[in-house]
């Protein structure tokens, strides 16, 4: 039998942001055909509050887009177009952007090569523990130079990384004015962004002001385009059903909606852009003395799990089981979970490891031992997973262990991931990583708190092909990524449970996203 621990109330709202890196978005539909309204005002709902505007800070990353640009951009399709950039070119340590003509911050001060390599020596700088900057930028140190005359900006990486370009190239960059005085970033933008930073109000609402100069955006977009809305009010709404209430009222022109409120969003002529997601990232703790510490038991439980059951109650209706550990869009992402996960008999995998059962029904034991697996999982980090879990524990149960439900605050399943390790089985959500090199902290190295690797996997196969993938440039290396990634599926060292949809609607607005559902601010338009 399982046992189930009550949930502990959330103290505290904890908030947490990240800026996507690489990946596919798209350009919404609607049946939107009225006029444009121009320089009109656009209303977007947001989840939660921005404290501080910095883009280098964990919360300001959220909104850097609108009012600071980066050396590249996104296009909707995941490829790579002109930002601050015209031109650039990497390899595995080097990469080398030439800066357009005629960009100017939003204090009117020319954007020199210098300035932009200011900006990336001080995000990079471990000393100054910027959170959002980490978010973006490749985690091996770099250093960056500047020729002014030429306009271009030089990184070197003292490690190969493959993705530079998509890393240092989307950091957002802070003019120097706003070097000079950090603290101000957190209620003012220094940026060459499209818009201005002109309203902030403590928990909400924040407005900001287009520029009209403004003619360097992804691909040489620009704020003279009919439609364009001349202010972006963002306002805080915590609850998907108040912004899907707003939405059909005509409360708020743009909001993300994940959940069963979708459902009701439907055939109302709004603009949907729809957002891949992976829900229910389940790790297992194998660090020594942990009962999942053995490779085999973990194959046998995860051959013993129905999948297609899991990613049903994950997403709350049909839903299909996630095919790779990032989601749809991501950079590399493919389908390897159906030939690389075990797919053994569950009952004759335990008994080949030395597991058995007595025939009144006890738990499984070996040499002793009996089976006893401590499952946690918190409804803070997605309201479906204690069901999921849940799911999972009567499968094992009836398999023959003995399950320890547990649900917990959002704090304390931190605690017992990174401080305590007092689990077996954790059911989370997905990091997102947009990246294949996202994932790598969490897959190897060290324990916290030295390190990331909070269920202590040990994964030589894994290791040598991130090791090689490393050394290949940017997309070239994703059949590498691809294998590293199957290693783990084969030694079910994580699981991912089912392919998830959130969707960004607009109301008489049309605009393009980027993953995971990060709005273009140039492509905005409003409609009557």
């Amino acid at each position: 039998m399982f046992r189930r621990t009550p949930s502990v109330a959330l103290a505290a709202a904890l908030t947490a942001s990240t800026v996507a890196l690489g990946g596919c978005g798209g350009v919404a539909t609607s049946s939107t055909s009225t006029p444009l309204v121009d320089r009109g005002t656009v209303r977007i709902a947001e989840s939660s509050e921005t404290p501080s505007f910095d883009p280098y800070s964990a919360f300001g990353a959220a909104q850097a887009r609108y009012a600071y640009d980066s050396l590249v951009n996104l296009a909707p399709d995941g490829t790579l177009v002109t930002g601050l950039a015209s031109a650039w070119q990497a390899t595995t340590t080097t990469a080398t952007f030439t800066l357009r003509p005629g960009v100017t911050c939003s204090d009117g001060t020319p954007l020199t090569a210098s300035a932009v390599a200011r900006a990336l020596t001080y995000a990079g700088d471990p000393a100054n523990q910027l959170a959002g900057a980490r978010t973006v930028l490749p985690n091996v140190p770099f250093t960056a130079s500047a020729d002014d005359g030429t306009g271009r900006v030089s990184t070197t990486a003292a490690a190969p990384y493959p993705f530079l370009t998509r890393t240092i190239g989307l950091l957002p960059i802070v003019c120097p004015a706003g070097l000079d005085r950090p603290a101000s970033l957190d209620r003012a933008t220094q940026g060459t962004g499209p818009y201005v930073l002109t309203g902030y109000t403590p928990g909400g609402p924040y407005e900001f002001t287009v520029r009209d100069d403004y003619s360097w955006g992804p691909a040489g977009a620009t704020t003279s385009r009919p439609g364009l809305p001349a202010h972006i009010v963002i306002s805080v709404v915590p609850q998907a059903s108040t912004a899907a209430n707003l939405l059909l009222t005509g409360g708020v022109d743009i909001a993300s909606v994940s959940g069963p409120d979708r459902t009701r969003l439907t055939g109302h002529g709004l603009t949907t852009a729809d957002v891949a997601t992976v829900v229910g990232l389940t790790f297992f703790n194998q660090r020594p003395g942990r009962v999942l510490a053995d490779r085999e038991l973990r194959r046998a439980l995860v051959s013993a799990l129905d999948r297609q059951g899991l990613a049903n109650v994950a997403v709350g209706g049909t839903g299909n089981p996630a095919t790779d550990f990032g989601a749809e869009g991501a950079v590399c992402h493919a389908d390897l979970a159906d030939a690389n996960l075990p797919a053994r008999n569950a009952v004759e995998a335990l008994r080949t490891a030395g597991w058995t059962r007595a025939a009144d029904g006890r738990p499984l034991t070996r040499a002793g031992r009996t089976l006893r697996i401590r499952l946690i999982t918190s409804p803070d980090l997605g309201p479906t997973l204690p069901s999921v879990a849940e799911l999972m524990a009567r499968e094992w149960t009836e398999l023959g262990a003995e399950v320890d439900l547990v649900t917990e605050s959002l704090p304390a399943l931190v605690n017992a991931m990174y401080g305590s390790s007092d689990f077996d089985v954790v059911v989370g959500s997905t990091p997102g990583f947009a990246l294949p090199v996202g994932f790598i902290p969490f897959f190897s190295g060290a324990a916290p708190a030295q390190g990331l690797n909070f269920a202590g996997v040990a994964n030589p196969e894994y290791d040598a092909l991130v090791a090689q993938g490393l050394r290949e440039t940017d997309t070239t290396g994703c059949g590498t990524w691809n294998r590293a990634a199957a290693a783990l599926f084969r030694s079910a060292d994580a699981l991912p449970i089912a392919e998830g949809r959130s969707s960004v609607y607009g109301y008489r607005t049309t605009f393009a996203t980027t993953f995971g559902g990060q709005l273009v601010p140039t492509s905005i338009r409003l409609h009557q």
